[in-house]
This record gives structure tokens, sequence and C-alpha cells, in this order.
């Protein structure tokens, strides 16, 4: 188990991790100082890196997003790696030793319907919990993110069926109060958000691709990264209805922690 027991959270809305694209390019890797603080959080120079991908459909897709990140935490910077696959979630036994193994937790960008369903009914989601109140660092991208909170918005139908499929809100792990929002500079996103927040208790946490949320404990800041390539500069928003009146305000950015019952209330001035 690690040492460090503080309840630790990185949740990136997006953004590219330098893999090679079908023509041989390579994207930018824009993850980078995302990457370094889930490796600080740890508090070891070469922490075990666990890598999940359930978000992704098929054992091939799988497999290719860990080649990816082991390029990244591995050859970059020293993590030993490993990959826990969705068909072995159904070994109890497998499951127990690499969590207790790893020190980081890692879940891809993807089908987040489809991931939440498959852990829930494996019981994994119950591991993720204990592993979290244990102090590993759980984080993610996309999909990652979503899951660890109450609720989030998702494009899991537009994977699986098409893009002229909606938007849609889903309940998540809920280790976290709040509807998570990934890539909220994509078109739809904000306006999808908004209307979600009609049926919500929830408070709307938007993050643009390049922009983390990151949560220790009782507190939280952001992590921000070039996103010059996306034709914006990162930011998060918070958001929700009040008294028929939708308000949204970026986050701070700065790189102190603030309380996190201030990000989580329906008070616009915190």
């Amino acid at each position: 188990m690690s040492e460090n027991k503080s309840k630790k959270i990185v949740a990136i809305g997006g953004g590219l991790n330098g893999r090679i694209k079908d023509n041989g390019i390579y994207d930018p890797y824009e993850t980078g100082p995302m990457d370094l603080e889930i490796i600080k959080l740890t508090g070891k120079k070469n922490p075990n890196f666990l890598f999940l991908a359930h978000s992704q459909e098929t054992e091939e897709a799988q497999d290719k997003y860990f080649e990816t990140m082991k390029n990244i935490y591995d050859k970059k910077y020293g993590c030993k790696c490993r990959h826990l696959k969705s068909k072995d979630l159904y070994n109890k036994n497998h499951i127990k030793e690499m969590v207790e193994w790893s020190d980081i937790i890692y879940e891809g960008g993807g089908n987040t319907l489809d991931m939440i369903k498959l852990w829930k009914e494996t019981g994994f989601d119950k591991t993720l919990r204990q592993a979290w109140e244990a102090g590993k660092v759980m984080c993610g991208v996309s999909a990652g993110a979503n899951c660890w909170f109450k609720e989030c918005s998702s494009d899991s139908l537009k994977i699986k069926f098409g893009d002229d499929q909606p938007l849609i809100g889903m309940e998540c792990l809920g280790f976290i109060d709040g509807l998570f929002v990934p890539h909220c500079d994509a078109p739809g996103r904000r306006k999808n958000v908004k209307e979600l927040l009609k049926t919500s208790s929830q408070v709307g946490l938007s993050m643009s691709n390049c922009t983390a949320l990151e949560i220790v404990d009782d507190k939280y800041r952001l992590i921000t990264s070039d996103a010059s390539y996306h034709g914006i500069e990162a930011f998060g928003l918070k958001s929700y209805w009040d008294n028929g009146k939708y308000l949204e305000k970026k986050i701070d950015d700065s790189d102190v922690f603030k309380p996190l019952e201030e990000l989580l209330s329906k008070n616009i001035c915190n």
C-alpha cells in the first residue's frame, strides 16, 4: 500500500499524448505537466504505473494505448509500467496483486458509459474506491477523468454509434461531487452541461483540452499546458443554475491549492 494516504485525483479534461498516428506523424505531447504532477504525488522517484484503458472497445486498442503511455511513463520518466486489461477484471487475485503493486492508476480516454458499466458489473468500482482511499494516485484523461466524479458529460454514444448521436449525462463513481465535463472547448459541450445541470444538483466542472483538475484531500487547483494546437488558452469553468439563472465563471488557474468545498458550492463569488 502507498505510504501517503492522502486521497489524490488528477482529472485531465483532454490533451494529446504524443502517440504516432496511422499516417506516421506524431501528435504533440501536451500532457507533460499533468504527468509530472501525477508522478510527484506518489512521493517516489520511480513509481509503479498501472494502466487500464477499459474505455477502449477492443483488446488491440487497449494494447496500443498502453504502448503509448508506456513510452511516456517508462521511457520519459522511469516508471515501472503494467497493464490491467478488461478481460482480467474477472480474476480477483490478479486484480488484487496489480492494484496493490501500483502507485498510480490511470484510465485513458474513450467510452465512459460502457467502462462504468463494466466496472460495476465486475465489482471493480469498489476496488478503485479502496485504492483511492489507500492513497493511490487516481488519474486519467477524458473518460479517465469523468469516472471519478458523481456525474459527467459523455460522448460515449458518438464513439459507439456515430457523430449524429447526442452528448449524454451519466452517473459515474462518485468519489467527488460535481458534474465533470471534458473537452469543454469542443462544440456542444458547454451547451450540453447547461442542459444537464437543469436536472442535476451538482456543480458543473468543465475542463478544456490541456487543463486538469487536481484534488488532494479537501484542496484543489488547476494544472494547464500549452493549448495553442487547439487554438485556445487552457481553461476550466464552474457553472450551475441559481433561481432560474445560469451562472458560469472561469476557475482560478493559479498554482495555489484552494478549499474544495468552495469549488463545489453554489456560490459564484468564491
